[in-house]
């Protein structure tokens, strides 16, 4: 729906760059779809654990494995390809990064409150809405605040010149 073909792993494998699993199942890539992967293929999972990519057969293919980096284990295969596996083939979010740091999450909380609240207050229709400007600054000084940080405030020339544009 976002203008991207569906298919097959079979004919993604010798097509595709990136390959993140988000299904929750077992053996999604799997020996006979590493095998036709272009070199420098990256594979991630984002969805249960670490089965979704079979590292057994992803470990037999290879020559060797190498960590040129923090996180991603390239296994160069007997034919010289290089294979990158993110993460061991756990959850990428949580083996590849720092997650959300609680100075993301107390926003992401708050826009997500604030935003319920209005939606609320305003009796507004199911549907997809943008969240009202008032509300994003309101969450952003709030912060700001908290935090004790003091920002110059726009000028009535500044303001309507942002108007200008954004309408």
């Amino acid at each position: 729906m976002d203008g991207f073909r569906v298919m097959s792993m079979e004919e993604a494998a010798p097509l595709g760059d990136i390959f993140l699993t988000l299904t929750g199942n077992i053996h999604v890539i799997r020996k006979e779809h590493i095998e036709r992967m272009k070199n420098g293929a990256v594979l991630g999972n984002a969805g249960h654990f670490d089965v979704e990519i079979s590292k057994p057969d992803l470990q037999s293919l290879a020559d060797h494995v190498e960590q040129l980096r923090d996180n991603i284990d390239t296994y160069v295969m007997k034919d010289g390809r290089r294979i990158n596996l993110l993460g061991e083939g756990r959850l990428t979010n949580l083996a590849c990064a720092d997650g959300h740091p609680i100075e993301i999450m107390d926003l992401s909380f708050s826009l997500q409150l604030e935003a319920a609240l209005y939606i609320y207050t305003h009796k507004i229709n199911a549907g997809l809405y943008p969240v009202p400007m008032e509300i994003d600054r309101a969450v952003m000084n709030s912060k700001l605040a908290a935090l004790g940080v003091n920002i110059d405030t726009m000028t009535s020339e500044q303001i309507e010149y942002m108007k200008s544009w954004q309408e």
